[in-house]
């Protein structure tokens, strides 16, 4: 296991390491009749984490599958996929790309990037937390992590909404965005 200590960290050598679809959740939460939440996730996605010398200097990018979204309600997850919101027949990918390592404490990294759904691009700050580093039973290096995030909808296009009777919206503007996952160090 290529590891190194980092501030009382144990933290893999620089390199490149892949999302292990396999062990990585992309999921998100948003309130739903102002009372409830909805969650889901993103079925297909990849990505990958560039470990620099100096840690804080490291990054990272992702591409998730608009249309494999997942609610676990098919007509909700179609109307997902439709102009309303996501417009997947227009824009396929919702991309993140990091832009630097804002600050850090113990095993947190605030990390600033480009996050881009349909056509609109903004900066979002995505609370990293590090769960470690190992190796699986047949030697491949990996690290661990917990990712999360809040924005709102709206200021990626994503403003479709109906009033309720009772007050508010059927669909809250605030998303929460919450990734678990593992990296695998690249052959």
């Amino acid at each position: 296991m290529s590891t190194r200590e980092w501030e009382g960290l144990t933290i893999p050598t620089p390199g490149t390491f892949v999302l292990d679809a396999a062990h990585t959740r992309i999921g998100f939460s948003v309130k739903h009749m102002m009372v409830a939440k909805v969650r889901g996730h993103f079925g297909e996605f990849s990505g990958s984490v560039t470990i620099a010398e100096n840690p804080l200097e490291s990054s990272a990018e992702i591409t998730i599958k608009a249309a494999s979204i997942d609610t676990n309600a098919s007509d909700r997850d179609n109307h997902l996929r439709s102009d309303d919101f996501f417009a997947v027949d227009k824009y396929e990918n919702i991309t993140f790309r990091s832009t630097r390592v804002a600050g850090h404490k113990g095993d947190e990294l605030k990390v600033l990037g480009d996050l881009t759904i349909r056509d609109v691009t903004k900066e979002v700050e995505l609370t990293v937390e590090y769960g470690g580093a190992g190796a699986n039973p047949w030697g491949v290096e990996l690290f661990g992590f917990s990712i999360t995030a809040e924005i709102d909808r709206e200021d990626f296009g994503l403003t479709w909404n109906q009033a309720l009777e009772t007050g508010g919206f059927m669909v809250g503007k605030k998303v929460k965005i919450e990734i678990e996952g593992e990296a695998t160090r690249q052959a």
